[in-house]
């Protein structure tokens, strides 16, 4: 054994006392405690687990390691944070009250042992589990792709009560801090060590050592740069401040009232969740107790239903076959290339397929900051005019556009070249399965997988099940979806599906009051008064008015008069963003907007009328599983106000259609 490797001695008197916990000494007299949270795939601090940890802190203060060094012992990552089962099962705001307390508590305990301590982090380190690195002295990043860092809490409509609005700013400085905790996004192990979150970020063969001499040699804590210490000193109001008019561009505080309690807790009260008094906007019982909170951890469940969609089947692919380098086949290839898969991108020439490899180009630079990693992915893209990928695809995605005729030839064509295993899709958004796999000698082959634009952003995809599709493909169709990163989302193979049948009237609608004379501002405004993220006439010249033309025309039906104002913008050749102009005219791909109208609870309710109902007789059809369902794919696939629990949850507790 090389002599700087660690050697273990396994502690059995506590590893008798704990369930969750294992700890070993090293011949140093460091300990090596590791979280395993029995009964689960993945760590998180149920209130079993969080007394445990605390306890277990008091049993090696007293018995006096040289340091201690904490990490995780499941394969999946490091520590997913809270478990938001008891946060949902909290009745009165009590109980969620004593969930923060209970963490708040056992990480303050953490952070004043006298002996230093390093979380070594390899895979997510998520909300609690990000919170319980900052309690420790030190953090060491393993640099792999699965390794990342957040403070999610702000999406779920509460805040890092458990020590982090305290402690991230103290550590990386106000700037980083408060974008990492308004917006919840994440950091891999790299930027990580960029912005001084962790104090290495090391490849897997040297991260036991790393982190064991992290804690013998105890280096000095840096201090932040001096622009930053006067950001959290004299010029912290005025950072408040900008960072309250950021957050207002996106977030009213009558709908997301968290991102603004972030900020108020940490300029009045330096993070101590339990310092402000009752009712502040800071206050953690004030969150508790708002509908947004209960909805927000909703929507999370939500999505989590929508993950294990994905998981009833061991379905992995290796090569995906897309057929047709427009905007959404090229994206979905390059998509496919970035999760690590090989990818062969077929169209009828080098020359319609050059736009797309240069947007790949463009998205993978943009998305995968390492060069090496991004250069890997460019490499896994394949442009393939003849379509031999075909013969070796596990999938096979069919992106071209909507003409029957030409899809029929196509999958006979797909279905004689491909693997007999392959999942055969395509991702049309307005033709029946059935009549495309007409031509197919076993229509049981064919699946829908049907994206959205743009596909890097949409999290949701659908996944059509034909009259005629076999149920087990379906189930590996979603599995693939999860592969990728994205949402799966079992629907019924009828007209526009979920997602567009229930945009269809409502886009209709706005369009007929615009021709009625009111102004697209107008709509817009009242959209995004509701919640929306985007008002109808801005997502319509953000899919392209030609397509929205034509998906109208194939829910209502060819022989319905289409809005006047619509054909009319068609006919001048202004499809919208793509083109520069549609509703608005876009200058540098922002739309130039001119003055709103008054928006009356009235016009909120008659713009949002034909969405609601369309959504309830989506589910009355059967054409997703359930009303939960429902709602995921609707806030998922429309943006549907997420602070508002999904149109049918909005609807069951009192909302009007």
């Amino acid at each position: 054994m090389h002599p700087a490797e660690p050697v273990f001695q396994a502690d059995e008197g506590l590893n008798a006392k704990y369930r969750h916990f294992r700890v070993a000494t090293d011949r140093d007299g460091l300990a090596w405690v590791t979280m395993d949270r029995q009964g689960a795939s993945t760590n998180t601090f149920s209130r079993e687990v969080m007394e445990e940890l605390a306890s277990l802190v008091d049993d090696l203060v007293a018995r006096k390691p040289r340091g201690m060094i904490l990490r995780s012992g499941k394969d999946s990552g490091f520590i997913a944070g809270a478990d938001v089962e008891e946060f949902k099962a909290a009745a009165s705001v009590a109980d969620a009250l004593a969930i923060v307390r209970r963490g708040w508590d056992t990480f303050n305990k953490l952070a004043a042992v006298p002996f230093p301590t390093v979380a070594l982090v390899r895979g997510f380190a998520m909300g609690g589990g990000l919170e319980v690195t900052l309690a420790c002295r030190y953090r060491i990043a393993v640099d792999e792709p699965a390794t990342r860092f957040a403070l999610p809490e702000v999406m779920l409509g509460i805040l890092p009560g458990w020590g982090g609005v305290m402690r991230l700013p103290r550590l990386v400085g106000p700037s980083a801090a408060l974008d990492l905790m308004l917006t919840g996004k994440s950091v891999d192990a790299r930027k990580a060590k960029r912005i001084g979150l962790v104090d290495a970020a090391v490849p897997p063969r040297v991260m036991e050592n790393a982190a064991r001499m992290m804690a013998l040699e105890a280096p000095p804590q840096k201090k932040l740069p001096l622009k930053e210490r006067m950001m959290a000193g004299p010029l912290k109001a005025v950072v408040a401040n900008m960072a309250r008019k950021q957050v207002a561009k996106r977030a009213r505080p009558e709908h997301y009232p968290a991102p603004y309690a972030i900020i108020e807790l940490w300029q009045k009260y330096d993070g101590d969740p339990f310092a402000p008094p009752a009712g502040s906007p800071a206050s953690m019982a004030t969150l508790a107790a708002h509908p947004t909170t209960r909805n927000l951890i909703r929507v999370f469940a939500l999505q989590e239903r929508l993950k294990a969609l994905g998981k009833e089947s061991g379905f992995a692919a290796k090569h995906v076959h897309v057929i047709g380098a427009g905007v959404m086949g090229g994206d979905i290839a390059t998509v496919c290339a970035m999760r690590g898969l090989t990818v062969t991108l077929q169209d009828q020439s080098a020359e319609k397929l050059a736009p797309a490899m240069k947007r790949a180009h463009e998205l993978v630079r943009k998305r995968i900051k390492d060069k090496y990693r991004a250069r890997d992915a460019l490499d896994r893209l394949i442009p393939d005019v003849a379509g031999e990928g075909v013969r070796r695809a596990d999938v096979v995605i069919e992106a071209i556009f909507e003409n029957l005729e030409v899809k029929q030839d196509l999958f006979a064509a797909v279905e004689a070249r491909a693997k007999p295993g392959a999942i055969l899709a395509t991702n049309t958004s307005s033709l029946k399965l059935a009549d495309i796999a007409a031509r197919m000698k076993d229509p049981a082959r064919l699946v829908g997988i049907h994206f959205f634009n743009p596909v890097p952003q949409m999290m949701l995809v659908e996944v059509v099940k034909g009259e005629a599709t076999r149920p087990e493909l379906a189930r590996d169709a979603a599995a693939f979806v999860r592969q990728i990163d994205k949402l799966p989302l079992a629907v019924k193979d009828a007209p526009g599906f979920l997602v567009n049948r229930v945009l269809g009237p409502y886009l209709a609608n706005a369009f007929r009051m615009v021709d009625e004379g009111i102004a697209p501002e107008t709509l817009d405004r009242a959209a995004e008064q509701f919640g929306m993220p985007m008002g109808p006439i801005a997502l319509a010249d953000t899919v392209g008015l030609d397509i929205c033309a034509a998906a109208g025309k194939a829910l209502a039906g060819a022989d319905a008069k289409p809005p006047a104002c619509l054909v009319r913008l068609l006919e001048a050749g202004k499809l919208g963003k793509k083109s520069g102009e549609g509703f608005y005219r876009y200058e540098k791909g922002k739309p130039v907007k001119g003055q709103a109208g008054p928006v009356t609870e009235d016009l909120v309710r008659r713009l949002i009328a034909p969405y609601l109902a369309e959504a309830q007789k989506a589910v009355a059809e059967g054409i997703v599983a359930d009303a939960d369902l429902a709602d995921a794919g609707l806030i998922f696939g429309t943006g549907f106000a997420p602070f508002r629990g999904g149109p049918m949850h909005y609807l069951a507790e009192g909302g009007k259609a």
